[in-house]
């Protein structure tokens, strides 16, 4: 495996830097121990410490957690974003629960590879296989039922993704070095979980997931609210809250997230149709409010730059707003083509009612239903949609290509081969392509030069007023593309109080303009 900078990680060890938390993690070797960059610990001596890219791969290595630090319970790494390789995108595949529903032949037939290949690859990039990192994932998935629930032992093993109690027990003596209830007592450290509440389909549970300092979790909440559709979201601005349903491989998920106003992250409050479900839960509600993302190596590297430094000043920790489902993304952005964010929602509240197909949990509010699937969109698309045919046919083709299995979309995919699928929709041009790859991959690097509100706000900076210049000025914000994407959309915000016309239903603008595919937005 390649191995990390040694200078640089024990100097972020040496001056306990939590900003590196998350993204490596140091294995004392002469302790036995592995431990997070910040652990208040006596820091070791340098040629004591050898650096892992995983937990997994300290696992291997025959190292255990420390129970000082818990190095597991930190926000995830953001390289799984940032990076589009092979490695990157194998791992968010893992952290959604891949590997329990379909083993890692499944895994690697996702990513299109043989299991062979996927391993020798894991093994040289990450330190441990596929196997071995989804092992790791599961006991970081216990450790967190345990703090977070009163859910009985035998629950957390299934709910975690084991296969057995007793490999759910040998897995946390083997990690933790300490039994299931130990490691619930050490983890608590004197607070108290949420106790479950047996219901028609399943067990709520309540979760904390962390975020890295800064964290504008408020930006993310208006955003919500500025998309929200009536009757399949709610957002409670005052409350810091969304409530939605989500799809997940047990069933629809009643959830509702509140942000944490004491500790950078959020509350999840979820009631499952089943257990298993934790993992991809966890993953999913962490893409939709970018959890993992590296907040202050953002901030910067975008803060000297003179025209976003204000910017990014005045909004510390901006994030990307992910999208929960691809398939639900693209069709909410192809809906909104050409029409006003306002009526945008009116057009969705309308089409979520009509076609409802009764997957309503038995255990949410009236209130909430889900979004409609792409096989109520296939099957009576044509009956509902309304305005220009071409629109029709192409959001009625789309969603008949995703309900066929025509056109899959999932995080395993790269930023470019998830742009070329979309492409080859009819009616998706490259702005809608790379705007739903920043919402469903997290991609940092994305700029959307031929956005109107983006020029506008480059043009009112006297920064640029073409597509070729805005494309010029953003190379010097790479790799963090994106993101300065949110600023300068944010910034157009009091500019433009009413949100219009676009192909994505999304950001700010007062007229229409046409994708370069071709298709009036």
């Amino acid at each position: 495996m390649p191995a990390l900078d040694h200078h640089r990680c024990y100097r972020a060890l040496a001056s306990r830097d939590a900003r590196f938390d998350g993204q490596f993690i140091a294995g004392v070797h002469s302790t036995g121990i592995y431990c997070r960059p910040s652990c208040p610990a006596a820091t070791p001596r340098p040629h004591n410490v050898r650096f892992y890219a995983t937990a997994a791969a300290a696992h291997e290595a025959g190292l255990r957690a420390c129970k000082r630090c818990q190095p597991d319970a930190v926000p995830g790494n953001p390289d799984w974003n940032l990076r589009d390789d092979l490695a990157g995108r194998a791992m968010r595949l893992i952290v959604d629960g891949v590997v329990e529903r379909d083993g890692v032949p499944g895994l690697a037939a996702r990513l299109g590879y043989t299991p062979r290949h996927l391993a020798r690859v894991l093994m040289h990039e990450l330190g441990a296989g596929p196997l071995a990192l989804a092992r790791a994932h599961r006991a970081d998935t216990a450790r967190s039922l345990l703090a977070a629930t009163d859910l009985p032992a035998s629950q957390v093993a299934f709910a975690a993704g084991f296969s057995s109690v007793r490999q759910f027990n040998d897995t946390v003596r083997e990690v933790y070095q300490l039994t299931p209830l130990e490691l619930r007592s050490l983890a608590r450290r004197g607070r108290q979980g949420a106790r479950p509440e047996p219901g028609v389909d399943g067990t709520t549970v309540s979760l904390r997931l962390a975020a890295r300092d800064p964290f504008d979790g408020d930006g993310v909440l208006r955003y919500l609210a500025d998309h929200a559709i009536g009757g399949v979201e709610v957002v409670d601005l005052d409350a810091g809250s969304v409530e939605r349903l989500i799809t997940l491989p047990g069933g629809d998920a009643h959830v509702r997230v509140v942000l944490d106003r004491q500790r950078p992250g959020v509350q999840v409050t979820a009631r499952l149709g089943a257990l298993s479900d934790v993992a991809p839960l966890t993953a999913r509600v962490r893409r939709w409010f970018d959890l993992d993302a590296d907040s202050r190596a953002i901030d910067e590297a975008l803060r000297h730059d003179p025209l976003l430094g204000p910017f990014v000043r005045a909004a510390p920790g901006i994030r990307i707003a992910g999208g929960l489902d691809p398939a639900e993304t693209l069709l909410r952005t192809m809906v909104g083509q050409q029409i006003s964010l306002a009526s945008t929602r009116t057009v969705l509240t309308r089409l979520a009612l009509e076609l409802d197909d009764g997957r309503e949990s038995s255990d949410a509010p009236p209130r909430l239903r889900p979004f409609p699937s792409p096989q109520a969109f296939a099957e009576r698309g044509r009956e509902v949609l309304r305005g220009p045919a071409s629109r029709v046919r192409a959001i009625h083709g789309a969603a008949i290509a995703i309900a066929r299995g025509e056109v899959e979309l999932d995080v395993g995919l790269s930023t470019a081969e998830l742009r070329s699928r979309l492409l080859a929709l009819p009616g998706v041009g490259p702005w809608t392509a790379d705007y739903v790859a920043m919402r469903v991959l997290g991609s940092p690097d994305i700029l959307l030069s031929t956005d109107l509100v983006l020029l506008r706000s480059l043009s009112l900076a006297g920064a640029a007023s073409t597509t070729r210049e805005a494309e010029a000025l953003g190379a010097r914000w790479a790799p963090w593309r994106s993101y300065a994407t949110q600023h300068l959309w944010r910034a157009a915000a009091p500019v433009a109080p009413q949100r219009a016309a676009r192909d994505t239903g999304g950001e700010p603008s007062t007229t229409t303009r046409r994708d370069t595919h071709g298709s009036r937005v």
